[in-house]
């Protein structure tokens, strides 16, 4: 397995990352069941598990904790990762009118206790903020995830879908450095490897995290017109290693000098034991390039 270190305090996380945000959509959410979904990632060594508050309507962090209770001796084995700070319409909220975004000290603090114990962990390995808030009070919100990482609640803490200019921002009113930024990346969403979303990253030392590697199952689409063109070509290459194209994909990404971690999601077993599939193939530059430019129907300038 693929290893990465985001900062020199942290364990080291799996490049492969396992996200449980459909964990609650299975139709068996048993508690031996997750435990298997588990166990087969870590047999793999994926050990790095992506969570957040909101998934599953609220339900997916209970839901995974109350597998690890069934399981306790799998908590050492993990990495856990979660977000916070997106309010969602939910029955769980009936008072809440409207989806909005909440980066106060005072949600931030109550959301990460909240993950702790449904959860059941002592510390939350990276604490993510979901998404920007352009309400945000950056000396508020910086003080207090501080104060969590001072508290030993939280060791790491990053952010999801950020600019470099909200990353700048927040980072000037933080004493401890940020080290991830987890983005929509995959060979349909190839945007933050030219609008700087990348280059930033790389040039602050930062390994991206990517969210939805295949484009939330469009990369299948068959009306899909960029799935059209690239499936040809991903088959011949998944056919010469010996793996499904979701490995090709995946691939595609590990390939890159940035150091992308994808965030694969599936409740399916045996694509669950498949992920690690990917590390299999070796994509080139000429490859890398030969499945971006497929993706774009046009070959680069």
């Amino acid at each position: 397995m693929l290893h990465h270190k985001f900062a020199d305090h942290l364990p080291e996380f799996s490049r492969l990352i396992y996200g449980v945000w459909r964990l609650g959509d299975d139709p068996d959410t048993s508690t031996s069941h997750i435990v298997q979904k588990v166990e087969s990632c870590l047999e793999q060594g994926i050990t790095t598990f992506d969570h957040a508050d909101i998934y599953g309507e609220y339900a997916c962090e209970k839901l995974f904790g109350d597998a690890l209770k069934d399981a306790p001796s799998l908590k050492a084995q993990m990495q856990i990762v979660t977000k916070c700070d997106i309010m969602l319409v939910s029955g769980k909220y009936p008072d809440r009118r409207i989806k909005y975004y909440d980066t106060s000290a005072a949600h931030i603090t109550a959301s990460v206790d909240t993950s702790l114990s449904n959860i059941g962990v002592d510390a939350i390995d990276m604490l993510l903020l979901h998404r920007p808030d352009p309400f945000m009070d950056h000396h508020e919100t910086g003080k207090a995830l501080d104060a969590l990482i001072a508290g030993g609640k939280v060791k790491s803490v990053g952010v999801s879908n950020f600019k470099a200019h909200d990353w700048n921002l927040l980072q000037s009113a933080m004493e401890n450095q940020l080290v991830c930024n987890q983005i929509e990346i995959s060979l349909l969403e190839r945007s933050a490897f030219t609008n700087g979303d990348i280059a930033f990253l790389q040039e602050n030392g930062i390994a991206p995290m990517a969210w939805s590697p295949l484009a939330g199952g469009q990369l299948f689409d068959a009306n899909n017109e960029a799935a059209q063109r690239l499936m040809p070509r991903m088959k011949e290459l998944a056919y010469e290693h010996g793996v499904g194209v979701d490995a090709i994909a995946y691939a595609w990404l590990l390939a890159h000098p940035a150091k992308i971690c994808p965030v694969v999601g599936t409740n399916n077993l045996d694509r669950i034991a498949g992920i690690s599939d990917c590390l299999k193939v070796s994509i080139d530059r000429e490859t890398w390039y030969e499945l971006y430019s497929l993706a774009d129907g046009n070959e680069v300038p």
